[in-house]
């Protein structure tokens, strides 16, 4: 169980702050059923209310710092999904992003990247799924880093790119 202040990672909503525990005020609502409330960290104004026992969605604590810097480190050797059907592909970005893994997600920004550099080389665009997954998995990967990494995610975003040049580079 999650504490109030706690930062943790909701399915697709990425990171949300617990801002409250305990039954929800509605007639509607067994009083025996205890409820997270959740803020979206990068949405301010929503809020979530989640059985803390909910087993659909993903949640989990963040990363920590060093999590981070691992995940980065390894980037380089994460494979990429090579699924040259669309619908399936589309479907492997789907169950990567519900797993709301960072190193899934990494997989599937690596995936799309490469298919993009391949795509535009042949004088080709990048697909409207590819560029939705792309979206969905850097704000969610980078969402999540820049908390532990006390940067931007647009920062983060650079940062990775820098260090994973670097570590290249190294080799």
């Amino acid at each position: 169980m999650y504490n109030i202040g706690d930062l943790i990672i909701y399915g697709n909503s990425g990171v949300c702050t617990v801002e409250n525990i305990g039954p929800l005020e509605s007639m509607d609502i067994p009083k025996d059923v205890i409820y997270y409330t959740l803020l979206p960290y990068y949405r301010k104004g929503s809020t979530i209310y989640t059985p803390v026992d909910n087993k659909k969605v993903v949640m989990r604590p963040i990363v920590t710092k060093e999590e981070s810097m691992r995940i980065i480190d390894e980037i380089k050797d994460i494979d990429t999904l090579w699924i040259s059907e669309e619908k399936k592909r589309e479907n492997e970005y789907k169950t990567a992003v519900r797993t709301c893994d960072c190193k899934q997600l990494v997989r599937i920004i690596k995936t799309i990247y490469l298919r993009k550099l391949s795509r535009i080389a042949d004088g080709k665009k990048i697909t409207a799924t590819d560029e939705k997954y792309f979206k969905i998995a850097e704000d969610n990967f980078y969402g999540e880093l820049a908390i532990p990494l006390e940067m931007t995610k647009e920062e983060v975003g650079k940062f990775v790119v820098a260090r994973v040049q670097k570590l290249m580079d190294e080799e």
